[in-house]
């Protein structure tokens, strides 16, 4: 099949990478010259687990295309997939301006049917003003092209969205019962066809369904996160190992295990704004969602708590304190550092006079790039971008560990304590065990592990 991805971020790039590789010819858009022209190189514009080796092959195999060319994307495919960003506007709400824009493109230039997906995340009702937008164009033109709109939400994790994108636990997907609707229909299940050869995952519903299950998804998943991080503050003061705590109620299959572990918050570029996007389209329809409320709150709690902790060991002055930071991205197997907790404690660790070395194995540019935004030129010289997660440990008052990637798992102790000052770990991802850090002759510091440094 002929596609066109509209947007070659995340959720576009991985999209139509991994369609191409299952042998559709696919061409992708986005206005962006430098990343297009980086693309055109043989260079990806974000870091993503096995997607560079995808593109390559599929350009090479002449089935995946980048251009800026917007005319060249609409009459390319039947299938126009819309995945460019949605930030969080000033309110909360979710920016529309790029997908409606997207969608205007298509229909100042479509002359045949198009089926129009929203793979963007978009609030509930976004299906109406893409068909909307598309039509005022059609009318602008006086062609008489028709033209359906599908939503398709993606549920990629970053750092594992080649792997989520081929082997799909569900893949969702919302039409109205319109003649071009039904056709619109016909085409997607063909499209999706290949994942559904072992057993049935596509699920159909509304279009208005179908926007509201991405947003209630991450929903949960965050609230999982918020909770587990609200009973680790707890059991920190009364004395209870929040990681037996979890394997006891994770074995009961209604709650299960995943996104139950305690940390220093969630961040990057889906839960913090998807939370606030769904609070904001509540407030539209005069209802609170409350839980989200203190979702929200508690995550912005959880970025403080590892300052905390240090400023509890090392006092509010951190005047002449040099600290060692491991993990700046938001999560391990990406260099996505929006919302990215480390960001918060770097503030912390800088405003209360500290210096700082940093180090993460894949984000280090992406850091740089953003730290220069956080702080300004005198606040950045007291942050070191160290070459190695040893070398940044040089005569460090305490290590602190922000991002649970795996060449942390696994350390020298031994290393540690001879490079460190004072042999303190503060572990906001409770990477390791109290007991093995004790034996190390180390101080350890977790999340909701306190009553195992007591005894």
């Amino acid at each position: 099949m002929k596609i066109t991805i509209i947007g070659t971020g995340y959720v576009g790039l991985v999209t139509g990478a991994c369609l191409a590789e299952l042998g559709n010819d696919v061409f992708c858009l986005d206005l962006d010259e430098n990343k297009i022209a980086l693309l055109n190189s043989g260079g990806i514009p974000i870091h993503e687990p096995g997607l560079e080796e995808v593109v390559a092959r599929n350009v090479a195999a002449g089935r995946l295309h980048f251009s800026t060319d917007v005319g060249a994307s609409v009459a390319h495919g039947v299938l126009q997939f819309i995945a460019v960003g949605t930030p969080p506007d000033e309110d909360g709400s979710a920016d529309l301006q790029y997908v409606l824009a997207a969608a205007r493109n298509i229909g100042r230039h479509m002359t045949g049917f198009k089926v129009i997906v929203d793979k963007s995340t978009v609030p509930v009702g976004t299906a109406d003003r893409v068909s909307a937008a598309v039509r005022e164009e059609i009318a602008a033109s006086g062609a008489t092209a028709s033209f359906s709109v599908v939503s398709n939400p993606e549920f990629l994790k970053e750092g594992a969205a080649v792997d989520d994108f081929m082997r799909p636990d569900r893949i969702v997907l919302g039409h109205d019962g319109s003649a071009e609707g039904l056709r619109a229909r016909d085409l997607m299940k063909n499209l999706y066809k290949p994942f559904n050869r072992n057993h049935e995952r596509t699920f159909w519903m509304d279009v208005r369904s179908a926007e509201f299950t991405k947003y209630a998804a991450n929903a949960m998943l965050a609230t999982r996160i918020s909770f587990m991080n609200e009973l680790a503050n707890l059991a920190d003061k009364v004395g209870v190992d929040i990681e037996a705590v979890r394997h006891g109620i994770g074995s009961d299959p209604r709650i299960g295990h995943s996104f139950l572990y305690a940390g220093a918050g969630y961040g990057g570029s889906c839960f913090p704004k998807d939370v606030q996007a769904l609070e904001r389209t509540a407030c539209q329809f005069d209802q609170e969602l409350l839980i989200l409320r203190a979702v929200e709150a508690v995550n912005d709690r959880q970025k403080l708590v590892l300052g905390r902790k240090v400023v509890a060991s090392f006092g509010e002055d951190l005047a002449g304190r040099h600290f060692a930071v491991w993990g700046l991205a938001f999560k391990p197997n990406t260099d996505d550092m929006r919302e990215a907790p480390a960001r918060v404690l770097l503030r912390e660790l800088i405003d209360r006079g500290a210096t700082v070395a940093v180090y993460d194995p894949v984000a280090m540019a992406e850091a740089k790039r953003v730290l220069s935004l956080d702080f300004n030129a005198a606040e950045l010289a007291r942050i070191e971008f160290a070459a190695s997660s040893m070398g940044a440990l040089e005569q460090a008052d305490a290590l602190i560990i922000v991002t649970e990637w795996k060449a942390f798992r696994s350390p020298d102790f031994d290393q540690i304590k001879a490079r460190l000052k004072q042999a303190i770990v503060f572990d906001g991802r409770n990477l390791f065990e109290p007991e093995q850090m004790a034996a190390n002759g180390i101080e350890y510091h977790g999340i909701g592990r306190s009553v195992l440094t007591r005894r």
